[in-house]
C-alpha cells in the first residue's frame, strides 16, 4: 500500500483532488469543499437531487485516506443505539459490555439524514459536536480524525423530519449540488462505461492522518491581517443586525460558530491556493456555503421567494471590504 508519508501535505491533498477530480466528474466546487471541511475538521451538509454522486466522492475519498469508512442509512424506523451502539450482555460473567456503534468510524456518511426522528439527530448531534458518546453513564471518546458528510434530498419532503437549527449549526459547511453540463454528463457516461468494462485495482493511499494534522497546522499558521478578521465579524455581525435594505428577510444572524467557520474556511481556501495570507475575497468564497444554514429567513422574505443566497449577495456587496 503507497502511502502519502513521505509526501508534503499539500502534495499529497492535491494529489487526492485530482484523483476525487478524475472519478466525480463536474462537481469540483463539492470535492473542494469536501476536503475543506477535511482540513477544518468539520462536518459537511450535502443537499441534491438523487443521482449527483454525492455518496460516490465520499466513498472514494474514504478509499484514498488513512481511515476507516461507514455508511449509516437514515430511516424513520432507525434508533439512536443503531448509530451510536449498545450495550451487550455477556452471560458467562453476567456484565454489560458497550458495543460501539458505526458511529466510531473516521469518515461517517450519513445518508438522508432529514429521514431520521428526533432522537438519532440527537445523538448525532453530541458526536459531532463534542466528539464523543454517552451511554448511561459512561462517555466514549470518537476517533480524533472525525468527519460527518450528511446528505438530504431537497424534493421529496413527504416522511422527513427537519433539521432543527441547534444541528444544522454543527455543519461546518451546507453544500448545494446541482446538474452537471453537457460536457460533464458527457464524460460521466465514458468514466462510467470504462469503469465497467475494466477490474479496477485497489486505491492507494494518498493522504494520511499525518498529512491531514500536518495541514490544520500550516493553516492556522497562515497570516490574516487585521483588516480582513474585522471584515469577517463585520460580515457575522450585518446578520443579526441588518442594514436597512434587508433588515424584513432576517429572523435570525449567525451564531460564533458562523464567525469562526468563515475564519477557517477562508483559511484552507488560501491554504488549497498555496498562498500563505488569507484575502477578503477568500472570505468571500466561502460565505455562502458557511452561512446557508445559519442564516434564518423571515416570512416575508419567504412570502416574496427570497432565499438565502440572495441575502447572502446583499451582505457581501453592502459591508464594506477592507
Amino acid at each position: 500500500m503507497n502511502t502519502a508519508d513521505s509526501q508534503s501535505p499539500f502534495a499529497a491533498i492535491n494529489q487526492a483532488r485530482s484523483y476525487l477530480a478524475s472519478k466525480v466528474i463536474g462537481q469540483e466546487g463539492l470535492i473542494d469543499r469536501l476536503i475543506m471541511a477535511l482540513l477544518c475538521g468539520g462536518h459537511l451538509l450535502v443537499e441534491g437531487a438523487p443521482g449527483l454522486a454525492k455518496t460516490r466522492i465520499i466513498k472514494e475519498l474514504a478509499g484514498i485516506i488513512e481511515g476507516n469508512f461507514q455508511r449509516i442509512q437514515f430511516t424513520p424506523d432507525l434508533l439512536p443505539s443503531d448509530v451510536t451502539g449498545t450495550e451487550i450482555y455477556r452471560p458467562e460473567d453476567g456484565t454489560f459490555n458497550f458495543q460501539p456503534g458505526p458511529i466510531f468510524h473516521n469518515l461517517i456518511l450519513t445518508d438522508e439524514i432529514n429521514r431520521a426522528p428526533a432522537k438519532v439527530q440527537s445523538a448525532l448531534l453530541e458526536a459531532m459536536g463534542e466528539r464523543q458518546v454517552s451511554f448511561g453513564r459512561e462517555t466514549f471518546a470518537l476517533p480524533e480524525l472525525f468527519m460527518v458528510m450528511a446528505t438530504q434530498n431537497p424534493i421529496e419532503q413527504e416522511g422527513t423530519y427537519p433539521l432543527p437549527e441547534a444541528q444544522l449549526d454543527r455543519f461546518l459547511l451546507h453544500v448545494l449540488v446541482d446538474y452537471p453540463d453537457r460536457e460533464a454528463e458527457t464524460k460521466i457516461l465514458q468514466l462510467v462505461r470504462n469503469e465497467n468494462a475494466q477490474v479496477s485495482a485497489p486505491a492507494q493511499t494518498l493522504i494520511t492522518q499525518h498529512n491531514i494534522f500536518s495541514a490544520r497546522q500550516e493553516m492556522l499558521a497562515l497570516h490574516m491581517a487585521e483588516p480582513v478578521e474585522r471584515y469577517i465579524v463585520e460580515l457575522i455581525l450585518a446578520t443579526r443586525n441588518p442594514p436597512e435594505r434587508i433588515k424584513p428577510w432576517l429572523e435570525f444572524g449567525a451564531s460564533p460558530r458562523g464567525t469562526i467557520g468563515l475564519d477557517m474556511c477562508a483559511r484552507a481556501l488560501a491554504w488549497l491556493n498555496d498562498r500563505n495570507f488569507v484575502t477578503p475575497e477568500d472570505v468571500q468564497s466561502v460565505a455562502h456555503d458557511v452561512l446557508r444554514h445559519r442564516v434564518i429567513l423571515s416570512f416575508d422574505a419567504d412570502a416574496q421567494g427570497i432565499t438565502t443566497d440572495q441575502v447572502i449577495d446583499d451582505l457581501i456587496a453592502l459591508v464594506p471590504v477592507p
